[in-house]
């Protein structure tokens, strides 16, 4: 009996001995690498091996900068092999690995490196204008990518070409944090600059800068009018110099100019015009009294003009005003210009009418075939006393203690 107790005593420590042992190894024995390269092209297949696992066969955990994944095991000559996904080999980064087995024993990364090819050039450039003078500038950005549109390796060269005027220029660039890019400064000229680039055999295509007049200096003006006569009809014509900025360069078409005009009650009357070849016109019809102008030209902001002074004669030295119609009718005319021809159609004549002093109404009518002719409805204005005044081409005429009946 003591002989059997003893054998089942051993038997236990035997037992215990192997499963210690077994425990042991698992602990002692964890999943290791056996790949040792660590930078691969980009594209190309990648496979980690790792030390074979009889107990079991762990995923694997790969990430980069697009996103994770996992892998599972291929059991193949005594290892453990990992194939790395297709949309991890094609892009360009670290890439972190764990092996997911019960203590995470094996962990690690590898680098993805670009292609040394070329096969589209992304290219931008802006701002599309600006300033010339040579202050102003725009950004060349070029980022030369290759088949799987991974951006070249650092200090991958890039050639920047740029024609303007009579001139071209070639300038070379390198590739940093994955961009190339270069400042583009405006000449003394204006005009159009053409820029392409081109790196590894690659180019691009063309873009262009528009180049325009810088801030416009000052200016002169001048006046053009068929004769100097207030008759209301005729256009008086204003033109600028050759409006240009500091560099000699004629301002863009379309550049806003604002022609200020006072007149001798202070009154001030405003017309614009746009250039066209760095010359902008305006038009503005005579006055109809005679009146002194001074003109003063703005590009709003930037540049003025001289001051230049007009005078307008008056066209009518007189006028005759007679009453018909138990005085409801009053007839203006005719009204005679500087060769005594009647005035063109459309001429202000005002009528102004007062009752015990007092402003009652104002009639606005224009001349037609040199008359103007005013009729009083007794509806309107009852049977009484008024006083008229009659206003045109600066003259007045007052009619004081017309009775209308």
């Amino acid at each position: 009996m003591l002989l059997k107790r003893t054998y089942i005593f051993v038997l236990g420590l035997i037992l215990l001995s192997s499963f210690a042992i077994v425990q042991h190894n698992d602990a002692t024995n964890p999943i290791q690498l056996v790949t040792t390269q660590t930078d691969y092209n980009v594209g190309k297949p990648i496979v980690l091996k790792f030390t074979d696992s009889e107990v079991e066969k762990p995923l694997l955990y790969c990430s980069n900068s697009y996103g994770s994944t996992l892998v599972s095991a291929i059991a193949e000559e005594g290892t453990l092999q990992y194939i790395i996904p297709e949309n991890i080999i094609k892009k360009i980064g670290v890439v972190n690995w764990i092996v997911l087995d019960k203590n995470k024993s094996a962990t690690g990364q590898f680098n993805i490196n670009p292609k040394a090819e070329v096969a589209t050039m992304e290219t931008y450039i802006g701002p599309p204008s600006i300033e010339a003078g040579g202050t102003d500038y725009t950004m060349l950005v070029v980022i030369p990518t290759d088949s799987l549109d991974n951006p070249l390796p650092t200090n991958t060269k890039v050639n920047a070409r740029f024609q303007f005027l009579a001139s071209e220029e070639n300038d070379d660039i390198f590739t940093n944090n994955l961009i190339s890019w270069r400042n583009i400064n405006s000449k003394r000229e204006s005009g159009r600059m053409l820029v392409s680039s081109e790196s590894l055999g690659i180019n691009s295509k063309e873009f262009t800068i528009n180049v325009w007049a810088a801030i416009p200096t000052d200016f002169k003006i001048s006046a053009k009018r068929p004769h100097n006569y207030a008759d209301g009809n005729q256009v008086t014509t204003f033109n600028t110099s050759v409006i240009k900025d500091k560099q000699d360069n004629v301002v863009s078409d379309g550049t806003f100019v604002t022609f200020f005009i006072t007149n001798d009650h202070g009154n001030i009357l405003k017309t614009t015009g746009t250039t066209i070849n760095g010359v902008a016109h305006s038009k503005i019809i005579h006055p109809d009294f005679k009146d002194n102008w001074s003109i003063k030209a703005y590009v709003d902001g930037m540049a003025e003009s001289d001051t230049i002074a007009l005078s307008y004669q008056s066209v009518i030295e007189d006028f005759y005003v007679a009453f018909a119609n138990k005085n409801r009718e009053i007839l203006v005319g005719p009204l005679q210009s500087f060769m005594e021809q009647m005035i063109p159609d459309g001429l202000h004549v005002k009528l102004l009418i007062y009752k015990d002093n007092v402003l009652i109404d104002t009639i606005i009518k224009t001349s037609f075939n040199g008359y103007v002719t005013f009729n009083l409805k007794p509806a309107v204005y009852q049977n009484d006393t008024y006083r008229f005044s009659v206003e045109t081409a600066g003259i007045n005429k007052t009619f004081n203690n017309k009775k209308l009946w």
